[in-house]
């Protein structure tokens, strides 16, 4: 059966992945197996006997050649098996799965907002450019660009929970608290997004078939929405498919400021309790994820510019 272009491309594509994700796997095998040193010695501390040292080694592998320690190790992640967290007390699987929720519940409502909320704006301001509107939009941009992330949280905690006591400081009992972190997510993003959007619709407002569209008696609005915009898609989609990874293995600051419960804060804590089976397993779920979000990626080109072939 002869495949069409786009399936062959698919399948390439799909073949393009086994070494790069062999080469991430053996990556982060190095990086926290052999560089990282002893696991027994960051568990068990350095003054641990060496008896008790070579009982952890043998109970969790460690005594076994780096060759079948990474074997293993590919065997399991494929398997679904991220190892086993010591500090948790539980299958590092358990610990991912119960924080996917509470992580995608803050950022997939951040980004969807932060979207909107740019491309709005960065319209506004192409539309507008050089007049009051867009001058505005660039100033808040500029001023949103310069304020520290960490500046942000610390605002939005001190005067919208402390002082007016609006929104809770701390949990993640219900949708409401995740109101103010989200919220301070999209003002963090919000200058660069802006400034990348209306750059993206500039570069197409002034080509031909823009004009050409004009001269055809098409109204401003109708040119914006029916044909700048939808040219725009390509670079638009290319960089909030850079985001996409970041939803999954959620926001560190955020999290961890705010006391949510998801993969971005159970990262942190593992790093400062030295739990590296959580953080290896993190590391390697993100980079599996970008993968495949940039297979996607490409995919939607062809989608959205009819211009795109695959082959």
């Amino acid at each position: 059966m002869k495949l069409s272009g786009t399936k062959k491309y698919i399948i390439k594509r799909f073949y393009d992945m086994i070494p790069t994700t062999f080469g991430v796997i053996a990556l982060t095998f190095i990086l926290f197996n052999v560089i990282g040193g002893s696991p027994a010695e960051v568990i068990l501390g350095k003054n641990a006997t060496p008896e008790a040292i070579a009982a952890f080694n043998h109970k969790w592998g460690y005594d076994l050649p780096l060759y079948q320690q990474f074997f293993n190790f590919i065997c399991d992640i494929f398997k679904g098996d991220f190892g086993y967290s010591l500090e948790m007390n539980e299958p590092v699987a358990d610990i991912l799965k119960r924080g996917i929720g509470p992580t995608l519940s803050l950022t997939v409502p951040m980004m969807l907002s932060g979207f909107i909320t740019a491309i709005g704006l960065a319209t506004l301001a192409a539309a507008y450019r050089n007049k009051f509107a867009d001058k505005a939009i660039l100033l808040g941009s500029t001023i949103l660009m310069s304020v520290n992330y960490v500046v942000w949280v610390i605002l939005g905690q001190y005067f919208l929970s402390y002082k007016a006591a609006i929104f809770p400081i701390w949990g993640y009992e219900n949708a409401f608290y995740l109101v103010l972190p989200v919220i301070i997510g999209v003002f963090s993003t919000l200058g660069t997004d802006v400034r990348f959007f209306r750059t993206a619709i500039l570069d197409e407002l002034y080509k031909p078939y823009v004009l050409t569209a004009r001269a055809k008696g098409l109204s401003k609005t109708a040119v914006m929405c029916r044909h700048v915009l939808r040219n725009t898609l390509v670079p638009v989609v290319t960089y909030v498919s850079l985001s996409i990874p970041y939803l999954f293995t959620g926001s560190l600051m955020l999290e961890s400021f705010f006391g949510i419960p998801g993969l971005g804060s159970i990262s942190i804590n593992a790093i400062h309790s030295s739990d590296m089976s959580v953080v290896r397993a993190v590391v390697v779920m993100g980079a599996l994820i970008y993968q495949f979000v940039n297979l996607t990626t490409d995919l939607l080109y062809a989608v959205v510019d009819p211009r795109v072939r695959l082959g």
